[in-house]
């Protein structure tokens, strides 16, 4: 009765979590100011970066209708706990970037349980490779490749950043090594980088996470390591990424710097934190905003004033780092 009682609390949990962020995003696209054209953005929609007919291995691409020579690419990649969601909930990442100038690769990837670990990464790694040979036909310049992705987008932000500085023996990961391009700026937020043992959370902050929270980070760690082919134990690092930046072992290729935010409210925290001190630990560039009493992924919702300064933080960043200016939208 008790197994009975756990399962039907997680069921129920998720269907709320799922119809929440679902509903938001469709809520969110009938606002008038969602209309790309008002921000001088127009959508390519629903391109084959895969060519096996499903909808998870299409991608859509957000730039601006006025374009004046190859602009910086960014290869977005959504969250949604490795289970949900698609490009089309993530639309305002796209705008986002865009807006400001970029020529933005949103992508969607097969989701668990049905396709558990490694199938995600596979899929990232040949939108990559995708990108790399198709980016100048669609005004972008590779020279300017930025990886971004929120929660779970942001693990697949880091193994895609291993895939590129590291040469490994997976074949898909091997195929991102191959093109030869590194990402010039990696920008993965609010992330959690160790998909095995959710329960460490609730260890380090007993008193801070609720059992409905506990029971969502358990059903990352169960769907998208379910059924995991693991021949070999290393494979799993490209799951648990800080198992890699936190190892000694050196990169083949420099690691591109990053740009970290999280809110102190995001149960996820605490892995932020980590691939900080990691990434310091081995001279990377690496810069982390932490914005107080901000929820998970709470730039999403970019009419939060908090959201606002996460955007322009991470652009003054990216600014930075790639000597250019981007343009200004108004907000």
């Amino acid at each position: 009765m008790a197994s009975l009682l756990f399962n039907l609390r997680r069921k129920a949990g998720a269907a709320l979590s799922d119809g929440f962020f679902t509903g938001l995003s469709k809520a969110g696209r009938l606002h008038p100011r969602a209309n790309p054209a008002r921000h001088g953005v127009e959508i390519i929609r629903d391109i084959e970066y895969l060519p096996t007919g499903m909808a998870e291995h299409r991608l859509d691409v957000y730039r601006p209708i006025n374009r004046h020579g190859p602009l910086p690419v960014v290869l977005y990649i959504h969250g949604g706990a490795f289970r949900i969601l698609s490009k089309d909930s993530h639309w305002v990442f796209g705008l986002g970037f865009a807006r400001r100038g970029c020529v933005v690769f949103n992508i969607s990837y097969r989701l668990a349980p049905q396709h558990p670990f490694p199938a995600a990464v596979q899929d990232v790694c040949a939108a990559y490779e995708f990108v790399v040979r198709n980016a100048l036909a669609y005004g972008g310049d590779l020279d300017q490749l930025m990886l971004a992705g929120e929660s779970a987008g942001a693990n697949l932000v880091s193994s895609l950043v291993i895939a590129a500085c590291f040469a490994r023996d997976e074949p898909y990961a091997r195929q991102v090594f191959e093109t030869g391009v590194v990402p010039k700026v990696a920008l993965p937020a609010c992330g959690v980088y160790q998909v095995s043992d959710q329960a460490r959370f609730a260890r380090r902050r007993p008193n801070k996470i609720s059992t409905f929270i506990n029971d969502r980070l358990q059903e990352v760690e169960d769907a998208y390591l379910r059924r995991a082919n693991l021949p070999a134990a290393h494979h799993v690092e490209l799951a648990d990424t800080l198992a890699v930046f936190e190892s000694d072992l050196p990169p083949d290729r420099p690691l591109p710097p990053f740009f970290l935010g999280v809110g102190t409210a995001d149960p996820l925290l605490d892995d932020t934190r980590r691939l900080q001190a990691a990434l310091a630990r081995r001279g990377v560039e690496v810069q982390a905003c932490y914005y107080p009493r901000q929820m998970h992924a709470f730039h999403a919702l970019v009419m939060l004033p908090q959201a606002r300064q996460y955007w322009r933080d991470q652009f003054a960043f990216v600014e930075r780092v790639l000597g250019r200016s981007f343009a200004a939208p108004a907000d």
